[in-house]
């Protein structure tokens, strides 16, 4: 066969498979332009902005150049080591209290032998995930009222006295905890239900035939099981360190819980939104994702050099 033909032959079953492959990536197209345009081309434009005197009417075109202004400005400020301070504090309480719990509930739920009882116990730990976060801070208001609120009301039938929790600073790390807690149990564990359900019953039964109590079996097979489960959910994690779901935070905070309650995604809301001073959010926005670059990068390498497990 000459090399015209054979060219001739490939190009024809390259327009044959991209024919029959074109419904699909029709399909592609509208995700594909949705991350172009509400996701790449944002963050382009925010990095842009951050190192100028961004003005809406002007454009990025005509707006003056700043520099590094808006990060020393953000550097220097009063608010840059207390703004810090409370998100590290919020995530590595996520880290010592939310993190863990989902593994701990996961594994106890495994034990259950009655599978009416475990759906239903999964089902109703779901549901916190589905509410609103709206709601969420509606009812810890309700819940925490100094007049009304159930929690203030059991504290008055001890005999202690009634108290303003989210009017008190010292209260609002426990109380941030406790909401993500009960909101992210349940959905959280489902990726360790499912890395339990990958796990080789047969192993299981070698352990009990050696004698292996319910201890050593969770200890040896179960956790060994679902680690990288673990180590890939944990590094996430630490990506996220310098990010917090400030929604909640906005919803609950008030001016005499800014010194805990105050972080880097609330400082950016109310400079970028309520001030309209968007280059300055930028700015900020920009040092929480490189630093969040950083942490996952180096968590990832520390990672790999103690398991087997890493994102990369």
């Amino acid at each position: 066969m000459s090399k015209p033909q054979a060219g001739v032959i490939a190009n024809s079953g390259w327009q044959r498979g991209f024919k029959k492959a074109l419904p699909y990536y029709l399909m592609f197209l509208a995700p594909l332009i949705y991350f172009i345009v509400f996701r790449y081309v944002p963050v382009v434009m925010a990095f842009i902005i951050s190192f100028m005197d961004y003005n809406v009417y002007k454009g990025i075109l005509a707006s003056h150049w700043a520099g590094f202004k808006h990060f020393s400005d953000f550097f220097h400020s009063v608010y840059f080591w207390r703004l810090l301070r409370n998100t590290l504090m919020i995530n590595v309480l996520h880290l010592i209290f939310v993190f863990p719990a989902p593994i701990v509930f996961a594994l106890l739920l495994n034990e259950v032998r009655i599978t009416a009882i475990k759906r239903t116990v999964q089902t109703i730990s779901y549901l916190p995930h589905f509410v609103s976060t709206v709601i969420v801070a509606s009812m810890a208001v309700t819940f925490l009222s100094p007049t009304v609120g159930l929690i203030n009301n059991m504290l008055v039938q001890l005999g202690l006295e009634r108290t303003s929790f989210l009017l008190q600073p010292g209260y609002f790390w426990g109380i941030f905890t406790g909401i993500d807690l009960w909101k992210t149990l349940g959905w959280s564990a489902i990726l360790y239900f499912a890395a339990l359900t990958g796990i080789n019953t047969e192993l299981y039964e070698a352990a009990r035939v050696d004698g292996a109590s319910r201890w050593r079996q969770t200890w040896h097979i179960t956790l060994p099981g679902i680690l990288p489960t673990i180590v890939i959910l944990f590094l996430l994690k630490i990506g996220h360190m310098l990010d917090v779901g400030y929604d909640l935070i906005i919803l609950l905070y008030n001016p005499n819980t800014y010194i805990t309650a105050d972080v880097i995604g609330s400082y950016m809301y109310r400079r970028g939104i309520l001030e309209a001073n968007y280059s300055f959010a930028s700015a900020v926005g920009l040092f929480q994702s490189v630093m969040g670059l950083i942490l996952i990068v180096t968590a990832n390498k520390l990672a790999r050099k103690v398991s087997d497990t890493s994102l990369w």
